[in-house]
């Protein structure tokens, strides 16, 4: 599975042609292409049309779906929670999104300071956003209440957002989170730090 793992990260950044993944990933090209079969039948991967260069078929190109990646971890169970939160104390989304992000981060050990940051990180991957950092914020590559959220962002996305600003003010960061994007890269949320 890691093998998979690797050529969807490879195709993060764009298309690319068979050879080109197999070149990226370190791996011959008909087992590249044993790896895409099967990310294309789990509908994670599409072919694309490719672009001639010369003479016969145009290469083989692959791209990640135009929406999120719908394998993966999901955690209906939390969110049901976190939901129920909403209820009890009829509050916003983001305010119980904030006291959940206070409860799940790790809190360093006794004597050590916080990467506030890396800690938001690591509870975003813990939970399954497949997160990376970038220059402006955070990255969330996959979504594990995305059913629940292509038809109820005005909900989970404020849960996603109040997470966040919850884990790091528990971490007593500086740095905040302006905002959070659905989808602002395609196929990755995007959180703004600053």
């Amino acid at each position: 599975m890691a093998r998979r793992d690797e050529v969807l990260a490879v195709l993060r950044d764009g298309p690319r042609t068979l050879a080109e993944i197999a070149r990226e990933v370190g791996i011959h090209p008909n087992t590249a292409r044993f790896h895409l079969d099967a990310l294309v039948s789990e509908q994670l991967v599409d072919p694309v049309a490719g672009t001639s260069s010369g003479r016969g078929r145009p290469p083989a190109t692959y791209a990640l779906r135009p929406v999120m990646a719908r394998g993966g971890h999901r955690d209906y169970r939390l969110l049901a929670e976190m939901l129920l939160g909403v209820v009890k104390e009829n509050a916003s989304p983001e305010r119980i999104g904030e006291s959940w992000g206070h409860h799940l981060v790790d809190r360093p050990a006794p004597g050590r300071t916080a990467d506030a940051t890396g800690g938001v990180v690591a509870l975003l991957d813990r939970i399954g956003f497949a997160p990376e950092r970038v220059p402006d914020g955070i990255r969330l590559w996959h979504c594990p209440f995305l059913e629940l959220a292509e038809h109820n962002r005005d909900v989970v996305c404020p849960l996603h957002l109040g997470l966040i600003r919850g884990a790091l003010a528990e971490l007593g960061s500086p740095v905040t989170v302006s905002r959070l994007v659905p989808f602002a890269e395609g196929n990755a949320c995007k959180a703004y730090l600053g």
